[in-house]
C-alpha cells in the first residue's frame, strides 16, 4: 500500500485472521499525534464509506478534548474496535491490519519508536538519521563497555573459564539496570556491583509481602540509597520487611527440604546438602552450623550445631523414604528396628570421641563438647503404610526417653516442627 500523503508507509504484512474480539485495555490508553496521522492515512487507504466513517468517528473523538488535548481512554479503544469490524465486514483487510496497530499503539502494545518508524510518519517516508545514530551509538558503547570490563575481569583472573567471564558480564549488566549519579562526582556516573541481587530481593519482598503498585520502580530508588540496608535494620517498618523476607526464605526452604525427604531416591548426601545451610530448622536453640565437620580424627559428623551457650550438638543423617523400616512389630508392641539402634550406637561412638578430645578441639577450634549430644534423623512414617504416623512418632518417643545425650526423630516431624514455628512463633 502507498501512501497518498508522501508521509505514510506501510509495511509488508499480511493478515491472517480476521478480526479479533475486544481488546482489554492494561494501561491507560494512548491518543496523540503519531495515532491521528496514522488514522488520517488509513481513513484514505480505506473504500467502502461505512469503514471511512467509522474511522472518522475515532478521529472526531480524539478532538473532542478540552485546550486542544486529544482525548484517548476506553472510549477511543472502543470507536477504533467498530472501526476494525466494520474494516472486516467489508474484507477490507488491509484496513483491518492498520487498525489493529493502531489500537496495539493506542493500548501501549506497540512502542511509539517503533510505531513512527514502521509507518514514516514524519521523515516523508525515510528512515530516522536521528534514530539509527542514536542506536548505533548505544551499541558501540556497550561494546566498549563489555570489551573493558573482560579485559578487567581476565587481568585480575588469569585461569578464569569462557563460563566465568559470561557469568561475570551477564551480572555485571544487570547491576547497570541500577547506576546512580554520585553528587560528590559531576558528570560520572556510578554502577555498585551486587545492586541487581540486592534489588531482585527486595522486590520478592515487596511484591509477596507489601501493596505496593510498581515494586520494581520502588527497589530502583531503594537500591540506588547507599544506606537502604542500613535505615530498613534501623527502623520499624524496615525491620519488617526484613523479617517477611527471612519467613519466605524460610517457607520456600521447608517446601524444598520436605521435597527432599519425601523422595525415594534421596540419599543421605542429598539430605545433607539441602540441611546443612539451614540451622534454624532445628530449633532456635541454635546459632549457626560449625565451618569444620572433622573435628576428631576418624570420625566425620554430618552436620555440627552450635548451640547459644557454644556447646555442641551433631546431627547424623540416614535415609529419610529409601530406608527399609524404623520400626517393627514385637511380642505385639512396636519397637525401632535394627537401623535406628545401628544409627544410635553410631551417634554416642562421635560423642564418645568428642569427650575424649575435649581439651584438643576446645583450644583449637573454641567449641566446647563437654555438653554435646546428638540429633539422629532417619526414616519417615510414610515407609510404613500399615502403622499409623502417630504410632511411629510414639515409638521413637518411648525411646529417645531412655537415651541420655542422643534424639531419634524422622524427617517429616523435624519438617513439621520447623513448618509450625513459621505460623506459631516470631523469629526474633
Amino acid at each position: 500500500m502507498a501512501s497518498t500523503t508522501g508521509r505514510f508507509v506501510a509495511c509488508g504484512q499480511s493478515v491472517t485472521a480476521a478480526a479479533s474480539g475486544p481488546i482489554f485495555v492494561t494501561m491507560s490508553s494512548r491518543a496523540d499525534w503519531s495515532l491521528e496521522l496514522q488514522l488520517e492515512a488509513t481513513q484514505k487507504e480505506a473504500v467502502h464509506p461505512d469503514v471511512q466513517n467509522a474511522i472518522a468517528q475515532a478521529i472526531v473523538y480524539m478532538h473532542s478534548g478540552k485546550s486542544r488535548r486529544r482525548r484517548g481512554g476506553r472510549a477511543l479503544v472502543e470507536r477504533l474496535e467498530v472501526a476494525r469490524l466494520r474494516a472486516s465486514e467489508e474484507n477490507e483487510w488491509h484496513v483491518v491490519r492498520l487498525l489493529q496497530d493502531a489500537l496495539d499503539y493506542a493500548t501501549g502494545r506497540i512502542l511509539n519508536p517503533d510505531f513512527e518508524e514502521r509507518y514514516r510518519l514524519f521523515q516523508d517516508g525515510g528512515r530516522s538519521d536521528h534514530r539509527r545514530d542514536f542506536v548505533s551509538g548505544v551499541f558501540f558503547g556497550m561494546q566498549e563497555f563489555v570489551r573493558g570490563a573482560s579485559r578487567k575481569f581476565l587481568e585480575d583472573n588469569e585461569s578464569a573459564s569462557a563460563q566465568e567471564l559470561l557469568a561475570h558480564l551477564t551480572s555485571v549488566v544487570a547491576d547497570g539496570k541500577f547506576l546512580d549519579a554520585p553528587e560528590d562526582r559531576p558528570g560520572r556516573y556510578r554502577l555498585v556491583r551486587g545492586r541487581a541481587e540486592l534489588a531482585l530481593w527486595l522486590e520478592r519482598v515487596l511484591r509477596d509481602r507489601i501493596d505496593i503498585e510498581d515494586p520494581s520502580a520502588k527497589v530502583g530508588n531503594l537500591v540506588r540509597t547507599p544506606a537502604v540496608l542500613e535505615l530498613l535494620a534501623g527502623d520499624v517498618d524496615g525491620q519488617s520487611i526484613l523479617l517477611a523476607a527471612e519467613m519466605k526464605r524460610r517457607a520456600e526452604s521447608v517446601t524444598q527440604i520436605r521435597a527432599i525427604c519425601e523422595s525415594d531416591l534421596a540419599t543421605e548426601r542429598d539430605l545433607q546438602r539441602v540441611l546443612e545451610k539451614q540451622a534454624w530448622i532445628f530449633g532456635g536453640r541454635f546459632v549457626g552450623a560449625v565451618g569444620r565437620r572433622r573435628l576428631v580424627p576418624g570420625d566425620e559428623v554430618d552436620i555440627p550445631l552450635v548451640r547459644g551457650d557454644g556447646s555442641l550438638q551433631i546431627v547424623e543423617l540416614k535415609r529419610s523414604r529409601a530406608i527399609r523400616a524404623i520400626v517393627k512389630r514385637h511380642r505385639g508392641s512396636l519397637v525401632p528396628t535394627s537401623e535406628v539402634h545401628d544409627a544410635v550406637a553410631q551417634a554416642v561412638n562421635y560423642l564418645v570421641g568428642l569427650d575424649e578430645n575435649r581439651s584438643r578441639i576446645r583450644e583449637e577450634f573454641g567449641i566446647e563438647t563437654r555438653r554435646a549430644s546428638a540429633l539422629v534423623l532417619i526414616g519417615h512414617p510414610a515407609c510404613h503404610s500399615d502403622v499409623p504416623e502417630g504410632e511411629v512418632n510414639e515409638t521413637l518417643r518411648t525411646l529417645n526417653s531412655h537415651l541420655n545425650r542422643v534424639e531419634v526423630m524422622t524427617y517429616k516431624e523435624l519438617v513439621d516442627n520447623a513448618s509450625r514455628s513459621l505460623t506459631e512463633a516470631p523469629l526474633y
